[in-house]
């Protein structure tokens, strides 16, 4: 008997169309009643291959294997021998009850995000230490400072190309701190000033010696210049300038009056204008906290803030202090270029 099964395995083997239809059903792609039509077509050739006489006997074999076949073939496709993984389109109930989860959880997640993220990443602070150029260990406390601190070097001075190296070395963002007519000041105007009694060339001229002093400025800040920031035309004739320089501008607001901001966002430059002043009284550590504090509050009510100061020994010490605080209360201290519209 067992010779005899071994037998009728190989033969079946052997014959190429028993072959094909074992390949299909083991791939199981078709439906059960595709394996239905092809087993009964194997069954009608295996009777012509076999001689006479030994068909009856055989054929009783090959109907059993072909209803085993059927039986481990629907096992395979329905029953729980089914072990091959669904595709996209044929997830298990578990699985969608899983994602159906998920989904709730992430939803909830992003509903959290939307409330807390505004507090910890969208309110951005620059920090502008004006009055740099002249003193490298002045330069140097203010590159010692924890946040992204932009240095606004005056042009022309001594140490101007070095600080501005420095400040490039540290990754700091650098602004020309240009000097500006003021009201009601005389004497000898201060080297590199721009002035409204100016001829066109000399004001051109000007502005082309300041910008080469300072290599690697991104922008000017006007030091001083309560006078010339509120004459429109010379603010025109600045503007266009910096816009063909492609240079950003940051308004210092020595004068309720200016016009510069305006002028500025006319050209179409890239420009903001100081909130707060930090250390009008430099040696007063309790006047610098408190512009510190007016600086931040403004920064949590409108989402930015510029303040700007100088490098006195009180206004270091106490930035050193601030920012460590604000960091903590998620502020983040940026390039002034950031705050540019």
């Amino acid at each position: 008997m067992q010779y005899k099964i071994r037998l009728l395995l190989s033969q079946v083997k052997k014959a190429p169309y028993c072959s094909s239809a074992l390949q299909s059903i083991v791939r199981v792609k078709k439906p059960l009643a595709f394996f239905s039509i092809i087993l009964y077509k194997q069954l009608a050739m295996a009777k012509k291959l076999f001689a006479k006489g030994k068909g009856g006997r055989l054929d009783r074999w090959i109907l059993g294997g072909i209803v085993i076949s059927l039986v481990l073939i629907g096992l395979t496709l329905w029953g729980p021998l089914r072990t091959f993984r669904p595709t996209d389109g044929e997830k298990t109930k578990q699985e969608k009850k899983s994602e159906k989860k998920t989904g709730k959880k992430e939803k909830k997640k992003h509903g959290e995000s939307a409330v807390t993220e505004p507090d910890e990443k969208a309110v951005l602070i620059a920090i502008v230490i004006d009055d740099l150029g002249q003193d490298v260990k002045q330069a140097r406390e203010v590159l010692s400072l924890p946040g992204r601190i932009t240095l606004a070097i005056m042009p022309g001075l001594g140490q101007a190309r070095k600080i501005a190296a420095l400040a490039k070395q540290d990754n700091r963002e650098v602004l020309i701190h240009l000097p500006m007519e003021p009201r009601g000041k005389n004497g000898r105007p201060a080297p590199g000033m721009l002035r409204s009694d100016m001829t066109p060339m000399e004001f051109l001229t000007i502005v082309s010696d300041d910008v080469e002093s300072v290599p690697g400025a991104v922008g000017i800040n006007n030091h001083e210049g309560s006078a010339l920031t509120e004459n429109k035309e010379a603010m025109k004739f600045l503007m266009a300038e910096l816009k063909a320089r492609n240079l950003m501008f940051l308004d210092s607001l020595t004068s309720a009056k200016s016009v510069a901001y305006a002028t500025a966002k006319e050209f179409g430059l890239k420009s903001a204008k100081r909130d707060v002043f930090l250390d009008n009284e430099g040696d007063n550590p309790a006047y610098i906290r408190k512009q510190l504090d007016e600086l931040t509050d403004i920064a949590r009510n409108h989402g930015r803030a510029i303040g700007i100061g100088h490098p006195h020994p009180a206004t270091i010490s106490e930035l050193r202090k601030w920012l460590v605080e604000a960091d903590e209360q998620g502020f983040e201290v940026v390039p002034v270029s950031r705050l540019m519209n």
